[in-house]
């Protein structure tokens, strides 16, 4: 099994909010000795402040830190609205997204927004750049189901969140097909779900398939992957949910397999070895601030 599972079954959802901190980077510059004192006192505002804000937390802490990019900073998202601005789309401008357990340390966007679907049945922070698309629903979705495509700003697809899924049925997995996997990054979250025959408590995972190279994807699961021996037929993003959500899935593809030579890769990551994929959960800004979206995704109605 590639993910922690619940330390006891539960028959009824559950639902949740996660909070999280974030932290930004101060810059001082050297000043002349008559700045000093004012320079010190600011200082010691600034540590009241943070004093204040941290306390919160409380000793021994497991909440996340998202570590923000600066503004002007090359590696933050481009061109979108600054904070109080209205978003594209249904979005308005947000502080840190809320999580739980910790995020991947690569840093995140300065900008954050909060966007909305029309019928407020969901709703999740995502970069300020970022943009969201509705679209038919999934094949097999139940009718009036979501289906909504996060971009971004250059129109790069980087994940679906889709509601009234059916949910997959455990399936048995030819140990001649079957590729080995692995769990790089395991995350618990408070999202809703359904408890039954195969399911454990959600998590946010990204995990690696071996094929011709070694195969990534990330989302929310709450199936258990069929596997002996730490190889597996496919990987499943799919949580199933309560009555009036159904399956859903928030990821970059609902289920991942291997692709074959001259088959096309994209959603999924590609890395020639396992250790690029580690890295790649380490130090990306795109996975982080992907993570940090949709382990910040509230359904406001069931």
């Amino acid at each position: 099994m590639d993910v922690t599972p619940r330390s006891a079954p539960h028959s009824a959802p559950r639902t949740g909010h996660r909070t999280g901190h974030w932290t930004g980077h101060w810059t001082g510059h050297r000043a002349a000795a008559a700045n000093h004192v004012i320079a010190a006192g600011a200082a010691i505002a600034v540590a009241a402040v943070l004093t204040v804000a941290l306390a919160g937390c409380g000793a021994g802490s497991t909440e996340p830190v998202w570590t923000g990019v600066p503004s002007g900073s090359s590696s933050a998202a481009p061109g979108g609205p600054t904070s109080g601005s209205p978003g594209a789309g249904g979005t308005t401008a947000s502080g840190p997204a809320a999580s739980s357990g910790t995020p991947s340390p690569g840093a995140t966007s300065a900008q954050w927004k909060t966007y909305t679907d029309p019928a407020k049945k969901v709703k999740f922070d995502l970069p300020a750049a970022w943009i969201v698309q509705s679209t038919d629903p999934a094949p097999g979705a139940a009718a009036g189901s979501l289906r909504l495509e996060v971009k971004k700003a250059d129109g790069t697809f980087v994940a679906a969140l889709a509601t009234g899924l059916p949910v997959p049925a455990p399936s048995t997995c030819d140990p001649a097909q079957a590729k080995a996997y692995s769990v790089l990054n395991s995350l618990p979250v408070t999202v809703p779900f359904a408890d039954g025959p195969n399911v454990i408590t959600p998590r946010f995972v990204f995990r690696v398939i071996q094929g011709y190279k070694f195969f990534g994807t990330f989302g929310l699961t709450g199936l258990a992957t069929s596997a002996q021996d730490g190889k597996a037929c496919v990987l499943v993003n799919v949580v199933p949910g309560p009555a009036g959500i159904g399956g859903y899935s928030f990821a970059d593809t609902i289920a991942a397999t291997p692709p074959q030579t001259d088959a096309k890769v994209a959603p999924l990551k590609s890395f020639d070895t396992l250790a690029q994929a580690s890295a790649y959960v380490r130090d990306s800004g795109d996975f982080a601030d992907a993570q940090r979206m949709i382990m910040s995704l509230t359904f406001t109605q069931n």
